[in-house]
């Protein structure tokens, strides 16, 4: 019966339809789960998105600072000590469906003298654990994206040209960087400012992605990360 109810109540609040629990999950492991996540959403309606009648999955510690300037979609997870800094311009916009995994950063603060953009996450995204996204100079994720732990992503980069001058003293600067839909941005990836990567692209664990990527459907790799192959097969 716990199987059934559980199965019946992911399927509506992820909107897949028939969803269904492999056989090997025990009762005990599956009780386990559905407590952990009833606690996340009793922690959820103490957040003021709430009020909005959004369900909200809220883990231990997490931590959301300028709240009004956070917008939440529908079944949003946000696990254990999640830190999410919504000072800055345009905000941070989290869309339906959403997992950000435990211990992961969102920021655009910047300095106070100088607000930072915002960051924007498309509908069924995942954010693997202890990621750094930092909005500075604007971050777009479109849908369906997938990243590994350890991802970063920075949008700003500092000034060192002037050999007279402190690096802390010679500014920032800023470039957006867009993500768009369904890309799988592997483990430990850090992706710098000013970067474009097209719909479909497989970015490989560890690369460092200092370029945008022209093609779409790409397995992307290396440090710099160049093109390895398309991941498509030819048709036959």
């Amino acid at each position: 019966m716990l199987r059934k109810i559980t199965a019946f109540l992911i399927s509506k609040i992820r909107g897949k339809g028939d969803y269904s629990l492999e056989e090997s999950i025990s009762d005990y492991h599956l009780w386990i789960y559905v407590k952990l996540r009833l606690l996340q959403v009793l922690r959820g309606l103490f957040f003021a998105g709430i009020r909005k009648r959004k369900l909200l999955f809220r883990g231990s510690g997490t931590k959301i600072v300028g709240f009004r300037n956070l917008q939440l979609g529908k079944s949003v997870i946000l696990e254990d000590r999640v830190s999410i800094n919504c000072i800055c311009k345009k905000g941070i916009a989290i869309g339906n469906g959403v997992t950000i995994a435990q211990g992961s950063v969102l920021t655009a603060l910047g300095v106070i003298a100088r607000m930072g953009e915002g960051i924007a996450i498309g509908d069924n995204c995942s954010v693997g654990a202890y990621s750094f996204i930092a909005g500075q100079g604007g971050i777009t994720i479109g849908n369906n994206v997938i990243m590994g732990p350890q991802v970063k992503i920075f949008s700003e980069n500092h000034n060192y040209d002037v050999g007279s001058i402190l690096i802390k003293d010679q500014g920032e600067t800023r470039s957006a960087v867009v993500i768009k839909d369904n890309c799988w941005i592997g483990a430990n990836v850090t992706i710098l400012a000013g970067v474009t990567i097209p719909s479909g692209t497989v970015v490989a664990a560890g690369s460092v992605v200092t370029k945008s990527v022209l093609v779409e459907n790409m397995i992307i790799g290396g440090i710099p990360a160049k093109q390895i192959k398309t991941r498509l097969k030819p048709q036959e």
